[in-house]
């Protein structure tokens, strides 16, 4: 279990029991970005089961930057 995965929370899949999993992320065209901000775009990133491939969390690190600046907390 990478450091990184630790920060996911997810310890078993809750479609087969399965508790190895992989990162992974989705860019460019698979970018979130704010209804009011559509140039905000962030990487999608994923937690999957190795075992059955079932995306069991989906996120974007550091939601704040989706927000036009003036809007941000931070």
């Amino acid at each position: 279990m990478t450091e990184e995965y630790k920060d996911a929370y997810v310890l078993r899949c809750p479609y087969c029991g399965g508790t190895e999993m992989i990162q992974t992320f989705q860019s460019a065209y698979g970018a979130v970005s704010a209804v009011n901000n559509k140039f905000s775009g962030r990487p999608l990133y994923h937690t999957v089961c190795r075992k059955c491939g079932s995306v069991v969390r989906s996120y974007v690190k550091d939601p704040e930057k989706l927000l036009k600046r003036k809007d941000r907390k931070i």
